[in-house]
C-alpha cells in the first residue's frame, strides 16, 4: 500500500471550473480583497462569447488548506505556470479594487517572460501602483477589518457569523497586508488598460484613477470610463459594466448570427 504522505500532491487549481475549449475569448476575473472566486456567482458564464474564468487564489474556500501567497509577485508567479495552456486565445484580465493589482502583476511577468499578453487590463475601483497603495481598509485594524469583512458577505448574500469569519478575517488581513506591499516602482504595460471608476464609490474616487494612463507602453491604448453605482456595484454584472467589456474585447466577443 502507498503511503498517503508519500503521495505527489496535486497541482493547485487556480480556477474554480475548467475553461471552454470552444470559447473565442476568455475573461480571467481576480476576487475582491478576503473573498474567494465565488463572489462571482452573479456574472454570467459568458459575456457574449467571451467565457468567464474565475481565479481562485489560495487559503480560501476549496483552496482554505493553500498557504497564503504573501506577495502578488508570489501569486503571479504560481498563476502564470497554471494558465499557460490557456492563453491560446485573446484573453485579458478584471480585478475590483484590492483584486486589480494582481492582473496586473501578472502581466508585467507575462511580457518579461515574453509569453503570450492580455488583450486588455481592466482595473476597477483602484488607483495605478505608483500612487498607492491607497484606500480605507488599509488603515483599518483587526476590528475595523472584521466589521468591513461583514459588510463584505451581507453584499454577497451571506450570514457573518462564527468560525468562517475569523476564517475570512486571516485571509482579508494577509490580503491587505499583499496591497501594501506591492511597490513595483514605475513601469508601463505592452498592452491596453481600462480604468473603471464608480460615480458613488466613496472608497475610489474616480479623480485618483489618473495615473494608470502612465502605466501603458502607448498612453493612447488606456481608457476611463466612470459608471453609475457604488463600490460594490460590479458584483451584480451591470450592463453598463459587461458593454464596456465586449467593446474592449472589439469583434472576437460578438457571436456568430
Amino acid at each position: 500500500m502507498t503511503d498517503r504522505a508519500s503521495r505527489p500532491k496535486k497541482p493547485p487549481r487556480w480556477l474554480l471550473r475548467r475553461p471552454d475549449p470552444e470559447a473565442k475569448a476568455r475573461l480571467f476575473l481576480f476576487p475582491y480583497s478576503g473573498c474567494g472566486a465565488s463572489m462571482y456567482q452573479a456574472w454570467p458564464r459568458r459575456i457574449g462569447a467571451i467565457d468567464v474564468c474565475l481565479i481562485q487564489p489560495p487559503a480560501r474556500q476549496n483552496r482554505i488548506a493553500d498557504p497564503h501567497y504573501g506577495t502578488y509577485e508570489n501569486m503571479a508567479e504560481g498563476l502564470i505556470e497554471y494558465l499557460k495552456p490557456h492563453l491560446d486565445r485573446p484573453f485579458a484580465f478584471f480585478g475590483h479594487c484590492g483584486g486589480a493589482l494582481p492582473g496586473v502583476e501578472v502581466t508585467r511577468q507575462l511580457a518579461a517572460a515574453g509569453l503570450p499578453l492580455p488583450t486588455r487590463v481592466f482595473v476597477s475601483s483602484q488607483v495605478a501602483p505608483q500612487d498607492g497603495p491607497y484606500g480605507s481598509l488599509l488603515e483599518l485594524d483587526r476590528d475595523g477589518l472584521r466589521t468591513e469583512l461583514e459588510h463584505i458577505i451581507v453584499n454577497l448574500g451571506g450570514e457573518p457569523s462564527g468560525p468562517l469569519l475569523e476564517t475570512g478575517l486571516e485571509v482579508l488581513v494577509n490580503d491587505i497586508d499583499a496591497n501594501k506591499l506591492y511597490r513595483p516602482g514605475h513601469f508601463t504595460l505592452p498592452t491596453g488598460i481600462t480604468a473603471i471608476a464608480w460615480d458613488e464609490d466613496p472608497e475610489i474616487p474616480g479623480k485618483l484613477m489618473g495615473g494608470w494612463k502612465d502605466n501603458t507602453d502607448d498612453p493612447a491604448d488606456s481608457r476611463y470610463v466612470e459608471l453609475p453605482g457604488g463600490h460594490f456595484e460590479f458584483l451584480s454584472a451591470p450592463e453598463s459594466l459587461l458593454a464596456e467589456i465586449r467593446r474592449d474585447f472589439g469583434e472576437v466577443a460578438e457571436l456568430p448570427a
